[in-house]
């Protein structure tokens, strides 16, 4: 009997996907579907809801239900998921100035194809970069550091 490689590797994989699926709590989810579509570049796919009745049994929110928008780099079954949700509140933490300024998730990577086409966005919509981005690193790749309407850092790494 011949077993192929991918079928081996599947019948050892721990788990059912391989990849993770990050909701994100925001404060304005209008503001931060138009970033992550027009400034990063990611796609809409069919979102969810979850009752309040289900959100207060799994232990998600104290009854509030939740509408989820969900974003991916690319419309595959198998891309990460960038689940955003609100409570139209704003944070009670401050903004964060650097990744040491919290704990928690603080930074996302993402590695666009054409950094020509993500810095003309960036530039588009007026988003601000950090530090002396966009930067040359060792390996030759370009690094751009922005911030989403939340704060949450995005690291942008891709040939220039």
């Amino acid at each position: 009997m011949i077993i192929n490689a991918s079928m081996a590797i599947h019948a050892q994989a721990k788990f059912e996907q391989s990849a993770i699926s990050i909701g994100v709590v925001v404060s304005d989810l209008e503001a931060s579907i138009a970033f992550y579509k027009d400034v990063v570049g990611m796609t809409e796919v069919p979102g969810f809801n979850v009752t309040s009745e289900i959100a207060n049994r799994t232990g998600l929110t104290g009854g509030l239900p939740l509408q989820v928008t969900v974003l991916k780099l690319e419309d595959s079954p198998t891309a990460t998921e960038w689940k955003l949700m609100s409570f139209k509140k704003e944070a009670t933490h401050p903004k964060q100035q650097y990744i040491q300024d919290d704990t928690g998730m603080q930074y996302v990577t993402i590695f666009p194809k054409d950094m020509k086409d993500a810095i003309t966005r960036i530039k588009k919509h007026k988003i601000p970069t950090l530090g002396e981005t966009p930067t040359k690193l060792p390996n030759g790749k370009t690094f751009i550091l922005i911030q989403d309407p939340d704060g949450t850092f995005i690291e942008l790494i891709g040939d220039l």
